[in-house]
């Protein structure tokens, strides 16, 4: 089982980014929470919208079901079943600091507890912010996720990871995760 993360160059090409984004922001954002929906600013602080909220946008979910079937063939080898919850796009604006502390993805609840890949695609084009480093810490190193637009990283949902506070601008990102069996 590999837990090094991966990444594609282009999984999103620069229209779908700048076209997700627009779909975004074209309706209202929800503050971020935790799972259960909780708060904790302190830990996480940001913008989200699912993109089952946002029909026109299904095209990402395909494009990105494709890539991670793919990417898990080739490199995790997971037992995976479903993508059973929504995509989530979430906005980190330098105006609150936004971030999200170190975490894992595998949680109490329905899918939560499913998780077993988590994909992240930089929409953003990396000169609009300063901040918002996607950082995993698989093992005892910290690797920082490369931030081209369109590129997505994919690791084990159980990796910790974070994302740094924005300091300028404003990074957007897309979220799935991919579930299956419990991990034996």
């Amino acid at each position: 089982m590999a837990l090094t993360p991966i990444f594609l160059q282009e999984a999103l090409d620069l229209g779908d980014c700048e076209r997700l984004i627009e779909h975004v922001q074209s309706h209202p954002l929800k503050d971020a929470g935790l799972v259960k929906g909780t708060s904790a600013p302190d830990i996480r602080r940001a913008d989200i919208a699912w993109l089952e909220d946002l029909p026109q946008a299904a095209w990402a979910m395909d494009q990105m079901i494709a890539h991670t079937a793919r990417a898990n063939r080739d490199h995790f080898g997971f037992d995976l079943s479903e993508f059973g919850e929504s995509a989530q796009v979430a906005r980190y604006g330098a105006e609150r600091e936004a971030h999200f502390d170190w975490h894992s993805d595998v949680g109490a609840g329905q899918w939560a507890s499913r998780r077993k890949l988590t994909i992240v695609v930089q929409l953003s084009d990396p000169n609009d912010y300063a901040g918002g480093a996607l950082e995993l810490r698989a093992g005892h190193a910290v690797t920082a996720a490369p931030r081209a637009r369109g590129m997505a990283t994919i690791f084990p949902a159980f990796v910790l990871h974070r994302v740094t506070p924005v300091t300028e601008g404003q990074r957007w990102s897309l979220t799935l995760w991919a579930h299956g069996p419990d991990f034996r």
